[in-house]
């Protein structure tokens, strides 16, 4: 399904109905757009390739939180994953029912608990013992019960970017098996404390149904031992990754493959699934429009630089990630060179060394597949502005983020404190 939004006519690049350059024109750039029908389409393939286990499909939200995807999913049916305080604000914002949202992360404050335990979420993911304490002490402070889950790394490799793997015994997330076990039996005697489940995710931008299936056969046995201790033991929340073809030659993770593998494993394990796709839905359903600012030769090297750079997509220089680059008016002609913003770094690039469209000043380009971990990661790094963002649905489009301004840059900021509050700084001695 991967390219169905986005696509040629008469030589100028579409998003479904609606010219990417009139889209430039009307909300400037760097700009983000994005397709409602091919969210919608992509979430209605999972679903029904996962319709015989009827699994909660909890969108990611730190995939793109922009309000208006989040709506568009919720609209479709999805619960949510969260992983701030933050996120659950915003999927409240935009309608979710709490009782679909699931909280996951390493780091909760008891701010962030208390708002969860308050708005009645499905179930923590829970990534230490400590936390377990912890949420347990919050829920008797507030007189309520907290179902938890706790996060299992089920030791497999998911044969991804080592940043973006998640399920191995050397990272930050989770608990082996064996002390997961021991981990339940001790949150089962806090108070307040109900056990709902087990949760594992094994990393992202996965290509291949093996991990999910070797993850699985793992969790198994440790799902049964657990289904028969605690009572209300009743979800298997297996998590997502599933990957997308940011390559010509990478193949995506179709729903169909990935439910053909895992399907049987979900159905002999027997309990209650959560999926939380995020990259899936989104990424192949937006795109990064920026526009040739200069093109500078230089030794042994063409530089095309534009308006959008790191800040605007940070995936390149953090993940060294690769996105299709296409021109917004079809060209045959090509260069060979780097693609890089207006950052002040040497890692401020999104394509390196490639064959790009051979652009020239005030051309447009499209960073294709970036409708995930592309808005949601920007900053105001050299003060940049952040870009805007745009639904597209049919022939009709509309902002769904502003651009920012120069005063949005320093909203918060107080110019004036350190001459009022400046301390008379002298030596001790002299």
């Amino acid at each position: 399904m991967s390219g169905l939004a986005f696509l040629y006519r008469a030589g100028r690049l579409y998003a479904e109905g609606v010219s990417v350059e009139r889209l430039a024109e009307i909300y400037g750039t760097p700009l983000y757009v994005y397709s409602r029908r091919e969210i919608g389409a992509r979430y209605r393939a999972l679903a029904r390739a996962m319709a015989p286990v009827r699994p909660l499909i909890c969108y990611s939200v730190k995939a793109n939180s922009n309000l208006a995807v989040l709506g568009a999913l919720r609209e479709e049916g999805a619960g949510f994953d969260i992983v701030s305080g933050g996120e659950l604000y915003r999927v409240r914002r935009a309608g979710a029912d709490p009782a679909r949202v699931v909280f996951a992360g390493v780091g909760k404050t008891e701010e962030e608990i208390d708002y969860a335990l308050r708005e009645g979420i499905l179930f923590f993911t829970v990534e230490s013992e400590p936390e377990a304490r912890r949420i347990s002490a919050r829920a008797v402070a507030l007189g309520c019960r907290a179902r938890v889950a706790f996060r299992v790394n089920p030791g497999v490799n998911p044969r991804t970017h080592r940043y973006i793997t998640t399920g191995q015994r050397e990272n930050k997330f989770g608990l082996d098996p064996d002390r997961a076990l021991a981990a339940y039996e001790m949150a089962a005697q806090l108070p307040n404390i109900e056990i709902a489940g087990l949760h594992m995710h094994i990393g992202s931008q996965i290509l291949s149904p093996r991990p999910y299936v070797q993850a699985l056969a793992r969790a198994a046995v440790l799902c049964a031992q657990l289904r028969r201790r605690h009572a209300a033991f009743e979800w298997l929340d297996i998590g997502g990754g599933m990957g997308i073809d940011y390559m010509p030659d990478q193949e995506p993770l179709a729903p169909r493959v990935f439910a053909a593998a895992v399907l049987p494993w979900l159905k002999k394990i027997g309990l209650r699934v959560i999926l939380e796709p995020g990259r899936s839905l989104v990424g192949p359903a937006g795109l990064l429009v920026c526009r040739v600012q200069y093109v500078k030769d230089s030794y042994r090297k063409k530089f095309v630089i534009a308006d959008a750079g790191m800040n605007d997509l940070i995936r390149p220089a953090l993940y060294e990630a690769h996105h299709e680059v296409w021109p917004v008016r079809r060209t045959a002609r090509r260069i060979r060179g780097d693609l890089v913003g207006p950052i002040c770094e040497s890692g401020d690039f999104i394509a390196l060394d490639r064959e790009l469209p051979a652009v020239r000043e005030g051309d447009l380009l499209a960073v294709m597949n970036a409708g995930a971990y592309g808005f949601s990661m920007a900053s105001n790094y050299n003060s940049r502005r952040r870009p805007a963002e745009v639904m597209v649905d049919g022939a009709c489009h509309r902002l769904i983020r502003a651009r920012e301004s120069w005063a949005d840059l320093v909203r918060g900021e107080d110019a004036g404190a350190r001459h009022e509050n400046r301390r008379k700084e002298q030596p001790d001695h002299v």
